[in-house]
């Protein structure tokens, strides 16, 4: 299905691909969300690292949600397989973070736990489509933390169509990303700007809409192996949360 993958050839993934052997190789992903679906179809050559689910406290970060899974694909989804789709970084190792539980709900302690473990535990990017209005220490110290050990934080900057800062994507320690469309147009829901309010922008990468600008019969999102339910399959999702591992996939290829 990569050709209906326009987000891929939009940032170009096609030609770095070439230039490298094993794109992302050595580098590890923390994905810090719902937890991650390891044993999707399309994960079938995926290399995944040891994580922890701290929603439920054991060493089990099963996604019970999709939205992970969905980044996590993103990121890292098996390439050159024969099978499905691609990811950016596709021979990046993944670490899957649940703090997010199946309603996509965690406290700033989990996220900030969870980041903290990445940190610790070998991550080289940690990537985190997650965030509110609230500025709290444990989640900047966090942040602080990792990015001292040489880490680099990606962070959606929010779905809320403003420019107030969404924490932690508005820290001085995270790269902050807002969502393209097909036609390189901010997304009519993305947070945006840098303002007096304190928001940060960083970058900006595809995280799609519901239009057909490029006439192939789907909406213009983000299109990557996950579930919906118990049914697993291939998805279109849009959102800040789908532009942001976009942005970590290719951090993944800087580290290699």
């Amino acid at each position: 299905y990569f050709s209906y993958q326009w987000h891929m050839t939009r940032i170009d993934a096609d030609l770095a691909w070439p230039m490298v052997t094993n794109p992302g190789a050595g580098a590890v992903v923390a994905v810090v969300d719902t937890g991650v679906r390891q044993n999707l179809e399309d994960f079938n050559q995926t290399l995944f690292v040891p994580g922890y689910d701290f929603i439920n406290g054991d060493n089990d970060p099963n996604d019970d949600n999709s939205h992970g899974s969905h980044v996590a694909g993103t990121i890292a989804q098996s390439t050159d397989n024969n099978l499905g789709v691609t990811g950016v970084a596709y021979k990046a190792a993944i670490m899957p973070v649940k703090v997010l539980d199946r309603r996509g709900s965690g406290s700033y302690t989990a996220i900030a736990d969870g980041i903290v473990f990445a940190a610790d535990n070998g991550a080289h990017v940690i990537h985190m489509s997650l965030g509110g209005t609230a500025d709290l220490n444990v989640l900047r110290e966090a942040c602080d933390y990792a990015a001292a050990r040489d880490v680099v934080i990606v962070v959606a900057a929010g779905n809320d169509a403003t420019d107030s800062p969404s924490y932690p994507a508005a820290y001085p320690s995270c790269l902050s990303v807002s969502a393209t469309t097909y036609l390189d147009t901010l997304a009519g829901y993305s947070n945006f700007g840098s303002s007096a309010k304190g928001s940060k922008i960083d970058i900006a990468a595809p995280g799609g809409d519901s239009a057909d600008n490029n006439g192939d019969g789907y909406v213009d999102m983000v299109l990557q192996n996950t579930f919906s339910r118990k049914n697993e399959g291939y998805y279109f999702f849009q959102g800040t949360s789908m532009a942001t591992p976009h942005v970590a996939g290719v951090v993944a290829l800087m580290r290699q």
